[in-house]
C-alpha cells in the first residue's frame, strides 16, 4: 500500500469518527430544542426569529414536525456513518471485497433512501406551514442528485456482492 493511500484512509477514519460524534450531538441538540419548544414556547419562538402572529401556532407545529424529522434522521445517519467506517476498516485491512461490505453498502443505500424520503417530508411541511406574517424559510429544494446516489449505492452493493461471490468461488477452485 502506498503512503498517500494510507494517509487517505487514516484521514477518512478520523473524519468518519468525528462525524459520528457530531451526528449524536446534532440529534441531541434538536431533541433539546423540541423539548424547549414545549417548555418555553415563547422564548424559543423569539430565539428562532418567529414574529408574533395570530396563526403562529401553525408555524410552531411545522417547526416541531421538522424537529421530529431531524431527530429521526440522526439514527439513519449514524447507521450510514458506522457502516461506512466499517468498510474503511476492511479497506485498511486489505480485504474490502467481502459479502459483509456488500451488505453494508445495501444498508447505506437503504438508509440514504430513508433520509431522502424524510427530506421530502420536510418539503411538504414547509409548503404547508404558512403564516400571514412570516413563511417557514428553510431554503428547501428538490434535487435529483441524491436520488441518483441512492440508485448508485444499490447497484454498487450488488456489484460488491457478485464480486465477493465470484472471488469465493474462485478461491474454492484453486
Amino acid at each position: 500500500m502506498s503512503l498517500p493511500y494510507k494517509s487517505a484512509l487514516r484521514v477518512s477514519r478520523r473524519v468518519l469518527r468525528a462525524l459520528v460524534v457530531v451526528n449524536v450531538v446534532y440529534g441531541l441538540a434538536i431533541l433539546v430544542l423540541l423539548v424547549a419548544s414545549f417548555v418555553a414556547e415563547d422564548t424559543v419562538m423569539v430565539g428562532l426569529g418567529v414574529k408574533p402572529a395570530p396563526d403562529r401556532g401553525t408555524m410552531l407545529l411545522g417547526m416541531r414536525l421538522i424537529m421530529v424529522v431531524g431527530i429521526l434522521s440522526a439514527p439513519l445517519f449514524h447507521l450510514m456513518l458506522t457502516r461506512l467506517l466499517a468498510i474503511v476498516e476492511t479497506v485498511r485491512a486489505g480485504d474490502p471485497f467481502i459479502i459483509d461490505n456488500a451488505r453494508r453498502l445495501q444498508t447505506i443505500a437503504g438508509t440514504l433512501l430513508g433520509v431522502q424520503l424524510l427530506h421530502l417530508v420536510v418539503g411538504v411541511i414547509v409548503a404547508r406551514t404558512r403564516s400571514e406574517v412570516q413563511e417557514l424559510d428553510l431554503d428547501w429544494s428538490f434535487s435529483i442528485t441524491p436520488w441518483i446516489a441512492v440508485l448508485l449505492l444499490f447497484v454498487l452493493a450488488r456489484v460488491f456482492e457478485h464480486g465477493a461471490r465470484m472471488r469465493a468461488d474462485l478461491e474454492g477452485t484453486v
